[in-house]
């Protein structure tokens, strides 16, 4: 009897201890299941942080241009030329040029961004010589007073400049910017006019008519920029600017008299530039 109470007892003894091993190592097999798993699974990489346009910036520019103008001149019938060789002047003294130019110069700015939303302000100041011209001459046109005599008429509106100071507007897409832009725009111009004739009696008349002007006007355009490193940006722009209309007064004169001359020119810029930003 007590022989068979003691191999009781030992293997009560053995079955608690399997049940105590069995007991420990689950938890230990669930966390190795577990971190196994975690291990095979790929880890995602954290998202790009999208681009955000907020903060300052200044650059450079580059790019072609146009200035188109439209000629204007008038001589009043005076005491040297009549009422119909006054009118022959004025009629062939006008007429419409278009000149090329290259501007270069630089802008600063500063945008702010909500949401995709980005408004801005920048100022530019761009060297922009345009010299439009036109020489209405005998050997081009024809024209001669009513007794034959040749008439020469020059006109000429130069410029060296273009300021623009534009609000901007538009939407964002991560590192590109498209926007519309609008404002203000600055130029000084230098006009003049000059007339001659190879009149022999009562002439020959010569005078001239000139003005400079610093002149305000409006400008409208748009773009696209793209942010290709952090604090860099590139972009292309299209500018349209108008300017009204300057005028000039003078005085033909001659031995037999004189004549009032006016001329007048308006200037329209067009600009396709490209650009570079440094955003602080």
């Amino acid at each position: 009897m007590g022989m068979h109470m003691s191999r009781l007892n030992s293997s009560l003894r053995r079955q608690s201890l399997w049940l105590a091993v069995c007991l420990f190592a689950s938890p230990i097999a669930g966390v190795s299941a577990a971190g196994a798993a975690d291990m095979a699974m790929p880890t995602k990489a954290p998202p790009a942080p999208v681009y955000n346009w907020s903060g300052c910036y200044a650059g450079g520019n580059v790019g072609a241009g146009t200035s188109g103008t439209n000629f204007g001149s008038i001589v009043d019938p005076g005491t040297y030329l009549g009422v119909a060789d006054a009118a022959t002047v004025s009629a062939d003294g006008s007429g419409s040029r278009n000149n090329l130019a290259v501007p270069a110069g630089g802008q600063l700015g500063c945008n702010w961004q909500t949401g995709t939303f980005v408004l801005g302000l920048e100022g530019d100041f761009d060297y922009f010589h345009s010299d439009p011209n036109i020489n209405n001459n005998t050997p081009n046109t024809g024209i001669s007073l009513a007794n034959g005599s040749p008439v020469a008429i020059t006109q000429r509106l130069t410029t060296n400049y273009l300021a623009t100071v534009r609000p901007r507007f538009g939407i964002a897409a991560d590192r590109n910017f498209a926007y519309i832009t609008g404002g203000i725009a600055f130029t000084t111009v230098n006009y003049a006019e000059t007339y001659s004739d190879g009149n022999a009696a009562p002439g020959p008349g010569a005078g001239t008519a000139s003005a400079s002007r610093s002149l305000l006007g409006w400008t409208a355009g748009a773009g696209w920029e793209y942010a290709f490193a952090d604090h860099w940006t590139v972009r292309a722009e299209y500018l349209i600017a108008g300017f009204p209309t300057t005028d000039a007064l003078g005085t033909i004169v001659a031995p037999g008299g004189t004549n009032t001359l006016h001329g007048s020119a308006d200037l329209l810029v067009q600009l396709l530039r490209a650009g570079v930003n440094f955003k602080f």
